[in-house]
């Protein structure tokens, strides 16, 4: 029999092994479904999720290094970027609502919901025909995409224990570093070889893969209920409050400082009406929702809010570092976009190597907090060292620095999502995950917006100093790699821009100053990470004390349902026996 547990934290009893709810508000139960697995299975749990978050990670990069064909192939411009933003957007929007909806529709079939959302927006903008058309298609895929990596996360917090949990997420590390360094070469090569639509649909038949896995191997538990009592359970103004308040809140931050200036109504409006919404949606979550998409009440975890501080503060450092590291050795070093990606292979390789070595520590001692302390330290010294780098530095050094910079983040990564989810009771992991999450992609907008603004206002200073016409100031501003044609053979590039190579290197020292005074300020937040971790993330006990019972059940439940499958199958073969011989006859 599946247990079932209260979605609210206060004046829960337990009655007839039920959890029932004294509250105002009517009573709410879902299924428990922890079912902690045997090594076997938990191999092929872990296979089939390291698929789904590897087209997760495999789509994001491609169609980011297709960028300068898709563009040429719409003559798009600028409006190209949306391509990416509106992915962005949509993933990051609907992030929060999967823990939730997990909890109400099951695991499996919200993890398939995502992979489908993701596969249709993904199809679809392979038939673009307009630029227009593609950005909106992207939206729909980011819908779904956004979902594959939070869910994840929580099926393995389902399946292994939390000591072990760390572990694993490592090797989920592994998947994700393994997609952002083979995306850009897959993308570089089939945008040049096969055209751009191939850079949307190449993921769909390992996406296909991914979900026949899961369906048919994947055995995680069905929760209880019909389908009319799980979609009367959904918090649909919630759910509207979120997404509308992600979109008001996340749109004016990809337009700030590079569409519209961070001033302008078009900026403003939309910030503080988000500010609304989201004060509305708190209202709600904690006065009305029956069943709230986000618990106000695990703010009251110190834990779970230093975690949420410090996941910010990674997003923002970790997207940073993505966008800029490349897009500096473009600009700096006259590097072409897929050489650039290559050179980041130290940040991710390390990343990854940190990542897993953190699960491993937190197996084998149970503890997490002081892997979260040396990371955040770590990083912040990287990224002040990352702060001094220019075209002069040799490249050892370069590469020193990016292996330092992805060792801390690797430390911060997994470490921090056992923080939260041992934090926590059971009923709330899935929440608290899939928050977790939203709040580092969320950091990971504000970096790119403030990292743009820093950039673009010390370019845009210096060339208005010296003179430059206005269209080409925004050319630069709008696209800086083109730069890194001074150390080209030609310079064709920027003769067309009116500038020599000298006025190109003196232009290059202001994007350096806007580079280091990046990096600088991810060195403060780091530091910031690291005094908010050690003030705030507690130390748990990983061992709950009901691991062996779980245990015990989950391999009760698979002897029962190997069982039923070997009668059905006696009774089908018996069945088949007697039609044959009612035939002889």
């Amino acid at each position: 029999m599946s247990t079932s547990i209260a979605t609210l934290e206060d004046s829960a009893t337990l009655q007839d092994g039920r959890v029932k709810i004294a509250e105002r508000r009517p009573k709410v139960t879902l299924t428990d479904q922890t079912n902690l697995l045997p090594r076997r299975k938990v191999i092929a749990v872990f296979f089939g999720l390291s698929l789904c978050i590897l087209v997760s990670t495999l789509d994001s990069t491609i169609v980011a290094t297709a960028l300068p064909t898709i563009s040429a192939a719409f003559n798009a411009g600028s409006i190209v970027s949306w391509v990416p933003s509106a992915y962005f957007l949509t993933s990051t929007a609907f992030q929060p609502i999967y823990g939730r909806f997990s909890d109400i529709f099951g695991r499996k079939a919200t993890l398939c919901m995502a992979m489908g959302i993701f596969m249709i927006g993904s199809l679809a903008a392979g038939f673009s025909q307009t630029i227009i058309q593609l950005i909106v298609l992207r939206g729909l895929a980011g819908a779904g995409g956004g979902g594959i990596v939070s869910m994840a996360q929580i099926v393995i917090s389902d399946v292994v224990s939390l000591r072990d949990r760390g572990k694993y997420q490592g090797i989920i590390g592994v998947v994700v570093a393994f997609g952002f360094a083979v995306g850009p070469l897959l993308g570089g090569v089939l945008a040049e070889k096969a055209g751009w639509r191939w850079c949307f649909w190449v993921t769909l038949p390992v996406s296909a893969c991914a979900v026949a896995v899961v369906l048919l191997i994947l055995p995680l538990k069905a929760v209880e209920g019909n389908i009319a009592q799980k979609l009367a359970a959904v918090d649909y103004l919630g759910t509207a409050l979120t997404l509308m308040s992600c979109t008001l809140i996340i749109l004016p931050l990809i337009w700030g400082g590079v569409t519209f200036p961070w001033t302008s109504p078009v900026v403003l409006a939309p910030l503080f009406a988000g500010a609304l919404v989201v004060a509305l949606f708190c209202l709600w979550e904690w006065k009305g929702a029956r069943l709230p998409i986000v618990p106000m009440y695990i703010f009251k975890r110190v834990t779970v809010t230093g975690v949420y501080i410090t996941m910010l503060i990674n997003g923002f450092v970790f997207y940073s570092a993505l966008f800029y590291l490349p897009q500096y050795f473009q600009v700096g070093l006259g590097y072409s976009a897929i050489r650039s990606g290559i050179f980041l292979l130290p940040v991710l390789v390390s990343q990854t190597l940190a990542s897993f070595i953190s699960g491993q520590i937190i197996t084998w001692t149970g503890r997490y907090r002081a892997t979260i302390y040396i990371g955040f330290g770590i990083w912040a010294v990287a990224c002040g060292c990352l702060s001094t780098v220019t075209p002069a530095t040799p490249k050892g050094l370069l590469v020193f620095f990016m292996l330092l910079a992805g060792t801390g983040a690797g430390g911060t990564l997994q470490t921090t999502t056992v923080a939260a989810q041992a934090s926590v009771s059971r009923r709330d992991m899935s929440v608290v995950t899939a928050v977790r999450n939203f709040i580092r992609l969320l950091g990971g907008t504000l970096s790119l917006a403030i990292g743009a603004t820093i950039i673009n206002n010390s370019l845009r200073h210096y060339m208005t100093s010296i003179g430059l016409h206005s269209s080409t100031i925004s050319t630069i501003v709008d696209d800086p790699t083109v730069l890194g044609a001074r150390t080209a053979a030609t310079d064709s590039t920027l003769g067309d821009l009116g500038i020599s190579a000298e006025v190109a290197d003196r232009i290059l020292g202001a994007y350096i100053k806007g580079f280091r005074s990046v990096f600088l300020l991810n060195a403060s937040l780091n530091a910031v990470a690291t005094v908010a971790a050690i003030s705030l993330i507690r130390h748990t006990d990983l061992n709950r004390g009901d691991e062996d019972e779980l245990r015990k059940q989950a391999a009760e439940e698979s002897a029962r349902a190997s069982e039923k499958s070997s009668i059905a199958e006696t009774s089908a073969e018996k069945s088949n026996a007697d039609e044959d011989a009612s035939q002889n006859v």
